[in-house]
């Protein structure tokens, strides 16, 4: 009976599919020296990147969008609300960020600033940015200059505190110049504006000038700026810019929204501005007609000698002025409706006019349907500053103002048609007083024409005046649209590099790195290295692993010997008595093959057989691989006659072959003797078998180097005389996928009683115990650190 075969692979009958944790990280901590050079190189890049990368600094602000809701309107402004100029929608937030981010507000911040020109003076690393402290400014001759929109640089090397010299960065040289001068250039005339005082001297001797188009400042900015609200629920929004100074990046922020504040205040004046210059002509006008009535009632008076009215006319008179009151009114009425109308019918699509508002209309329904037009103007107006024409917001307003702008022409129109029928009614109410009053001396009635004209006249010109004011008033008390709650603030302390993510980047990809690598070798390498590789491919039992030895011998075990190579043997030495427990009593034939050639069975079969025979066992060891011999050659021994040589030769006696080595007692050796040509044929003769029934009888154990079984036949050729097979597999050496050659054999037993013998193992890559070390007197094998770390208490 076979009794416990499956036992001696001691995790072979029960595998288990779960991840070994500790095994996975031993295949990675073995090359810790990897990950330790990973992470140095990491940290060199890291500081190498920090020190050559400029810092970034963080500025902020924060300001509130007012709302333009007429019922919010402030209390220091509620005195004028009765003047109708203080009426308007509320800000739309998301269209007030889009505003303070447009090109228009940007390009404004940029020229007044000059942030299109910078400074620089070169340091021992990197160039460093003078922003406030050059010693000098360049100003162009004007303020579109060639300059402005194209990218140039040019060196200036200070001579003196009055001259200097230009230099291209081709290193042409131009000049010399001297500063406070304007320059003729290719491009246009330029200055350099000296900021020190005459008893300074320049600290800084060559100063390189960069100009940058206005375009790619501007989208270099837009790109750069960063303005959100609060939260959803206020009209509170922070804005915030880094740049690598400090300095700049504040004040950008402050010119920002100085510029949006008076691009706001520049749209609510609008109408204000229109109102008047509307009042203005007409005032003009007004006060023509104004004193050429004058002129005409002083002409009147000197020729015709009228100084008084009769008294008896006096009541006829009081009806005819009150009467001719009316007329004034009306006749000033009419005058407005004439006037708006015919602003409005000039105005077309593409250029459309905001209206006077607040002219004392006596139908209400107008101002307010002019209220309404002036609103979807400034809209239509702030919308094409974001957005084209063809904007569905665009094309819906310009619908609406069209709608809108027809209701008032109708308005206006029947307006105008009302009021001429009251002033018409109003004429003839005149004439008829003027009937009952026709005792009255005609150069009376027409003192009185006169008069009427002139005070109609002189009405309508007191009116016009008192809007102008109230007017002047509005434009006065425009307020702007944004509110600073937190002027521009930049921090000392970099935003950008940061340090600590860097490096702790650095120490994740000096990790990483190593890790992919080892990863990559690891998933392309085939071949087997340790006991776990061949236990997870076969299903043959495992007698037992070999280290590599460092000892140059080919007999490594001994009576004295404590190597871990000596141990493997000895280990091997207690499993095949586990393997061959049903044999007791017999001679043990025990077959050493392998897949193919240099995997080291010969090796195999020697010390196999060195260890059986210091057991005290009386073993021969025979070397039956007729192709390619190699028993002699391990040991360092002349060829001789052997197996070949006893098969072809029937007169040749066994005893005759048989020798000793000094260096282990009770081992006999036969070699394999001379290469036949024909190897397979001689071991198929029944000499063959002869040979195996002799020295069955008088061994206790004999071990039999064969061929490889994946290169030749011969090995099966004689399988049958075997009690057991060692299939020996060289680590790092044999290719996982060759391992189905002995699945195979195994699976149809062409070989009996297999087991697996793995050489030439790389004890710092065993993942488990290794040999020795148990403090008997064995050699100690120093296990690396990270296996002390995992090593059970």
């Amino acid at each position: 009976m076979n009794v416990n075969k499956e036992h001696i692979s001691f995790e072979d009958s029960d595998r288990d599919d779960t991840i070994n944790i500790r095994e996975q990280l031993e295949k990675y901590l073995i090359h810790w020296k990897w990950f330790l050079l990973g992470v140095f190189f990491a940290f060199i890049g890291a500081y190498t990147y920090l020190r050559y990368t400029p810092r970034q600094f963080n500025a902020q602000a924060v300001i509130l969008i007012k709302e333009n809701k007429k019922a919010g309107v402030s209390a220091e402004l509620k005195a004028f609300e009765d003047l109708g100029i203080l009426g308007g929608s509320t800000n739309n937030l998301d269209n007030e960020i889009e505003i303070i981010k447009s090109r228009k507000i940007i390009r404004e911040v940029i020229r007044n600033l000059k942030l299109n020109i910078s400074y620089f003076v070169e340091g021992r690393i990197t160039e460093t940015e003078l922003y406030k402290s050059s010693p000098f400014r360049i100003h162009f001759d004007s303020k579109d200059s060639v300059f402005s929109q194209i990218d140039t640089a040019f060196q200036v090397s200070v001579i003196d505190k009055h001259n200097f010299n230009l230099i291209s960065l081709e290193g042409s040289k131009l000049g010399p110049y001297k500063f406070d001068t304007f320059i003729e250039t290719k491009l246009g005339k330029i200055k350099l504006q000296k900021k020190i005082s005459e008893a300074e001297d320049f600290d800084v001797k060559e100063i390189k000038v960069y100009i940058s188009t206005i375009d790619q400042m501007i989208d270099n900015f837009q790109s750069k700026v960063n303005i959100v609200p609060i939260n959803k629920n206020s009209s509170v929004i922070a804005l915030s810019i880094n740049d690598v100074v400090k300095d700049k990046a504040v004040d950008f922020l402050d010119e920002l929204v100085s510029a949006y504040n008076r691009d706001a205040i520049l749209d609510k004046n609008q109408v204000s501005k229109k109102t008047k210059d509307f009042i203005e002509e007409r005032l003009e006008i007004v006060g023509e007609n104004l004193s050429s009535i004058n002129n005409k009632l002083k002409d009147f008076k000197a020729k015709n000698k009228i100084t008084n009215v009769k008294a008896e006319s006096a009541l006829i008179l009081e009806s005819l002025a009150k009467n001719n009151t009316k007329i004034v009114e009306t006749s000033i009425q009419l005058s407005l409706v004439k006037a708006l109308n015919t602003v409005l019918l000039k105005s077309n699509n593409n250029e459309e006019s905001i209206l006077a508002v607040n002219l004392g209309l006596e139908d209400k329904s107008i101002p307010q349907l002019i209220v309404e037009y002036n609103k979807l103007i400034i809209a239509k107006k702030k919308l094409l500053r974001t957005a084209g024409k063809l904007n569905p917001q665009v094309v819906n307003i310009t619908e609406q103002i069209k709608g809108l702008k027809s209701s008032l022409t109708q308005s206006l129109q029947n307006s105008e048609k009302s009021i001429k029928l009251t002033l018409t009614n109003l004429q003839k109410e005149d004439a008829r007083i003027k009937a009952i009053i026709s005792g009255v001396p005609l150069q009376e009635l027409q003192l009185q024409d006169i008069r009427l004209q002139q005070e109609i006249t002189s009405g309508l010109y007191s009116y016009l005046l008192k809007k102008k004011e109230e007017t002047a008033i509005s434009l006065a008390v425009t307020v702007a649209n944004a509110k600073i709650i937190d002027k521009a603030y930049g921090n000392n302390i970099a935003v950008s590099p940061k340090r600590r993510t860097i490096y702790l980047g650095a120490i994740f990809l000096g990790v990483l790195i190593p890790f992919v690598i080892i990863y990559l070798i690891n998933l392309f390498d085939t071949k087997i290295h340790n006991k776990a590789d061949v236990v997870d491919s076969v299903s043959i039992p495992f007698l037992g692993d070999v280290p590599k030895s460092e000892d140059k011998s080919k007999i490594v075990i001994g009576a004295d010997a404590r190597s871990s190579s000596a141990e493997a043997f000895r280990l091997i030495r207690t499993n095949l008595d586990f393997m061959m427990m049903d044999k007791k009593g017999r001679s043990k034939t025990i077959f050493v093959t392998s897949t193919t050639s240099g995997e080291g069975k010969s090796f195999i079969s020697i010390n196999v057989a060195a260890s059986l025979a210091l057991s005290g066992k009386k073993v021969l060891l025979m070397g039956m691989d007729l192709r390619a011999p190699k028993v002699t050659e391990y040991l360092g021994l002349p060829d001789r006659k052997g197996v070949t040589n006893y098969i072809t030769d029937n007169d040749l006696d066994l005893d005759s072959l048989i020798f000793n080595i000094e260096d282990v007692k009770n081992l006999d050796i036969i070699s394999s003797g001379v290469i036949p040509p024909n190897p397979a044929e001689l071991l198929m003769t029944k000499r063959t078998e002869n040979l195996f029934t002799i020295v069955k009888e008088e061994y206790d154990f004999i071990i039999v180097d064969t061929a490889p079984v994946n290169l030749v036949t011969d090995t099966l050729l004689i399988a049958k005389h075997a009690d057991m097979f060692m299939y020996v597999a060289r680590a790092n050496y044999l290719d996982k996928r060759l391992l189905a050659v002995p699945q195979n054999l195994y699976n149809e037993k062409r070989l009996p009683n297999m087991a697996m013998v793995l050489n030439a193992t790389d004890p710092k890559r065993s993942y488990g115990y290794g040999y020795g070390g148990y403090g008997y007197g064995y050699v100690v094998v120093e296990k690396p650190w990270y296996k002390k770390i995992f090593t059970r208490s």
